[in-house]
């Protein structure tokens, strides 16, 4: 073998011909080309992008690659991937997300040949099972972030394999690294298994289990006794957690940043209270479908350290004991972007127009209530301006905290 450079022999880069150049000069544009080739993003050309083009990009690249996107390339598979990850064994950063053909066989490749990988995202990649974590958590003991969210085959077995000690199965002996886990809609995992990843993962900031039905609030009290830097929280129909399990939450996790708690129907103004005392941070919280909040949450929660200057967001889409005293309490939130009340049939005009001062400082916006939606003629939408004016107005179903697009995604990336 030649001389290596950043792990990949120089034969390999010789054996790089003219006519593999042209596999890849076929199918992308001459920008892409000419970019630094340690971070490489192909999603603007997911339509084009097959197998052998992936590979022939890791045969140039070699060990200086450190960053590749693939996201929405459904034509790359397992067998380009294994040859990519023998030929790019320094790569940190990895999107295979929506790399629909892809099964476990890349994750054993990826845990075989690249032990630097510490981001990893495999959102819908729905061939993916507890083979897969056994063999990353053994490979890849960098691992800082991972996505699996819409892998249904994926079960609490599967998380336990992120922690497992080889021979003895020590909890988090091989990712203690861990910071972001995104686990959106593995329905099959159980307070089990997410326990493992808090004993282990003391430095986890991020944790999405949106969708997860299983859970309840042990896994927020395994949270607030191990992860004391957690600063986003997605549990959206998680229907099981109540105030009991987010009032340990709270006075343990103080810096929390944001919150994604829709359709946690359990909860009351309980929660509010211990998020209003304990969390001054809180910049973005969701409480849609949480029909049990009432003003007097609302009214502790714009009263807390986090109201002058942090909450930027508050979903309150229908939450029917919402009324215009919430908008009242929210006066005092100088740093609100955006308040949602879709379908709370309780918040009137005069409510909204009070609430108008705090809107000539920021760009707030809403969803109105079918009630209070302008008519569509000319004259009635002039009259309504002087109320909504300083809103955003939408009369469809409300956007959620997403960054990303369907299927609903991860909302509170760090």
């Amino acid at each position: 073998m030649g001389k290596e450079v950043n792990g990949v022999s120089r034969s390999r880069f010789e054996m790089f011909t003219n006519s593999d150049e042209a596999v890849i000069n076929k199918k992308l544009p001459k920008e892409l080309l000419l970019r630094n080739w340690q971070r490489i993003d192909l999603f603007d050309f997911q339509r084009d992008i097959e197998g052998r083009v992936v590979e022939n990009i890791s045969k140039r690249c070699g060990g200086f690659l450190r960053k590749l996107s693939l996201r929405g390339c459904l034509g790359v598979g397992d067998s380009a991937l294994r040859t990519f990850s023998q030929n790019c064994r320094n790569i940190e950063l990895l999107s295979l997300n929506g790399c629909t053909k892809i099964t476990d066989s890349t994750c054993n490749s990826l845990s075989k040949f690249c032990p630097k990988l510490k981001h990893l995202d495999l959102a819908s990649c729905t061939s993916i099972t507890n083979l897969s974590l056994k063999a990353l958590s053994e490979g890849c003991p960098l691992l800082e972030q991972l996505n699996i969210s819409w892998c249904d085959q994926v079960t609490k077995d599967g998380i336990q394999a992120l922690l497992e000690d080889e021979a003895l199965k020590h909890i988090g002996a091989h990712c203690p690294e861990l910071v972001t886990l995104n686990l959106q809609t593995c329905s099959q995992i159980t307070d089990e298994g997410l326990i493992t990843i808090c004993r282990g993962c003391h430095r986890l900031q991020s944790l999405c289990v949106s969708g997860c039905a299983n859970i309840t609030d042990a896994i927020l009290h395994a949270l607030g006794q191990n992860c004391p830097r957690l600063r986003i929280l997605e549990v959206a129909r998680c229907s099981q957690l109540t105030d009991v399990g987010f009032t340990t939450l709270a006075r343990n996790c103080h810096e929390l940043e944001k919150m994604d708690l829709e359709e946690c129907v359990q909860i009351t103004d309980g929660t509010l209270i211990q998020l209003s005392i304990y969390c001054p941070r809180l910049q973005v919280l969701s409480l849609s479908h949480c029909e049990l909040i009432t003003d007097d949450g609302i009214r502790h929660l714009g009263s807390g350290p986090c109201a002058h200057d942090r909450l930027e967001v508050i979903e309150l889409d229908n939450c029917p004991l919402i009324t215009d005293a919430s908008l009242e309490h929210l006066k005092s939130c100088h740093s609100l972007d955006r308040i949602e009340l879709y379908d709370c049939q309780q918040i009137t005009r005069a409510g909204i127009k009070r609430l108008r001062p705090i809107c000539l400082t920021s760009k707030c916006m809403r969803t109105l209530p079918p009630s209070l939606r302008p008519p569509p003629s000319g004259a009635a939408v002039r009259g309504f301006a002087a109320v909504a004016s300083c809103y955003d107005v939408k009369t469809t179903s409300p956007p959620s905290l997403s960054l990303e697009h369907a299927p609903r995604s991860s909302s509170l990336d760090p």
